[in-house]
């Protein structure tokens, strides 16, 4: 293993642009739902049609999208995850597909469900257990019951968009084990990674790359490598 994390981060040093690493917008997102909409939706597709799933959900609720500093924003400039359950039990996740996300992809190809449903259900966890903003998060961040919940969600079970939640909401310790992420360590380790090592290996990376790189996170090392092994892949 302390092979492995040294070989990781030798990888990482050399082919990431770790210098001047930063988060791109969706990090910031001014309200809970947008993070709830991105996480479901960014499973196993493109992420520029997330990003047009989040601006088609914004332009129909005339909600912002990013906030302006990367401080949370006061409880009264969010969207609250109340109001986004309403909305979607005004509507019904058909209509929420076809008319506001314009987006019909499910969680899973075999007895998957609408994202649109699965958004929905995501919501009505949180508000069961109180969330409703930003500064409620500290209700479940670490409630096994309400990541067993999430996780019984249809196409859920296996806690990537939970995770990847739990990173654009804030969490700098975290990491979505996408196929792009999973890829990278295991071409790097030249072995097959699971998606339950991903996250050790990439929290133990950073602390060694944190002696030359201190502003390096777990959560902002994934969002590195995620972008370079989208390079490679669009090349």
């Amino acid at each position: 293993m302390i092979n492995e994390i040294q070989t990781l981060t030798d990888k990482c040093t050399k082919v990431l642009a770790l210098k001047e690493a930063s988060l791109p917008d969706e990090y910031f997102y001014q309200s809970l739902p947008l993070c709830i909409v991105d996480a479901v939706f960014s499973i196993g597709v493109r992420y520029t049609s997330v990003q047009n799933i989040v601006s088609r959900f914004c332009e129909f609720t005339g909600q912002t999208k990013i906030r302006s500093c990367s401080l949370i924003p006061n409880i009264n400039d969010q969207y609250s995850v109340e109001d986004f359950c309403m909305m979607q039990e005004q509507s019904n996740p058909n209509l929420m597909a076809e008319s506001v996300y314009k987006n019909r992809h499910r969680t899973s190809p075999k007895n998957g469900v609408l994202k649109a449903q699965a958004t929905y259900e995501f919501a009505k966890c949180l508000k069961k257990y109180g969330v409703n903003y930003f500064q409620d998060l500290h209700k479940v961040i670490d409630d096994v019951n309400f990541s067993n919940e999430i996780k019984k969600i249809k196409g859920q079970t296996s806690g990537v968009s939970l995770q990847y939640f739990w990173m654009l909401a804030g969490s700098e310790s975290l990491i979505k084990p996408d196929r792009m992420i999973i890829r990278f360590i295991s071409n790097s380790l030249s072995r097959e990674i699971k998606i339950e090592e991903a996250l050790s290996l990439l929290q133990k990376v950073s602390v060694k790359l944190q002696t030359e790189y201190p502003r390096i996170t777990p959560r902002l090392l994934d969002y590195k490598i995620w972008e370079y092994q989208r390079e490679i892949n669009n090349a």
